[in-house]
């Protein structure tokens, strides 16, 4: 690849990283240590970025070097036409904690995402969500679910427990499963390892670890999103 093909993509990864965070080039510039007219450089692909004004910009963005660099490699791929909240897919978030609810919703509103997040707070309600039973019988389609953030930690029944009945089920195996946890040292990842669990986030969940994790799901993560269209 040539050499200003690559400063164009990591321009363009920069802007479209920044347009997600919602903030101007200005603000990034303050969060970087850099200035907006550099930034601006950045973003046409017009500068030759040193390695220290990479970690800075990484840094600001919430992210880590190597995801900027991996998003950067996704860049030419035309993104799919803005899709409406009905089309969108749902997020199923399995977590008993208040607190950690919270701050996961937090993070994926600072991240401008418009799809529907459901919320349950044990194992077994996850069940009955996941396979349209008890009170949520009615429940639209299985298939809207395209992604379940699911604490080990539950009442009822346990997260283990809800990832095997899972990815044991034809109806639910193709679902993408991230597990939350306290520690990556915690000993039951590699049971959900074998479970065929996609990934895992220590928590709290926040748009950084959340964004490096979604290269490795069946899933784009700029797919279900929703930019800020303020962005400068």
């Amino acid at each position: 690849m040539r050499e200003v093909d690559l400063k164009i993509l990591f321009g363009k990864a920069v802007r479209e990283k920044r347009a997600v965070l919602g903030i101007s080039q200005e603000e990034l510039g303050d969060r970087a240590g850099l200035h907006r007219t550099y930034i601006s450089d950045v973003e046409r692909g017009a500068r030759n970025v040193s390695l220290g004004s990479i970690d800075k910009l990484a840094t600001a963005l919430e992210i880590s070097i190597s995801t900027l660099f991996v998003y950067a490699a996704d860049v030419p791929a035309p993104l799919p036409r803005e899709r409406t909240t009905a089309e969108l897919m749902e997020v199923l978030l399995v977590e008993d904690n208040p607190d950690d609810v919270e701050l996961t919703l937090h993070a994926f509103r600072r991240a401008r995402f418009a799809n529907r997040i459901h919320v349950v707070r044990d194992g077994a309600e996850a069940l009955e969500f996941l396979f349209q039973s008890g009170p949520h019988a009615e429940r639209a389609a299985l298939n809207r679910i395209g992604l379940v953030l699911l604490d080990l930690r539950l009442p009822k029944v346990s997260g283990i427990e809800v990832l095997r009945r899972i990815k044991t089920d034809e109806r639910t195996q193709e679902i993408p499963v991230v597990i939350l946890t306290v520690s990556d040292h915690d000993r039951d990842i590699a049971e959900c390892r074998e479970l065929g669990v996609d990934a895992y986030i220590v928590k709290p969940v926040g748009f950084r670890n959340f964004s490096e994790v979604t290269p490795r799901l069946s899933m784009h993560w700029a797919l279900v999103n929703r930019p800020s269209k303020s962005a400068a």
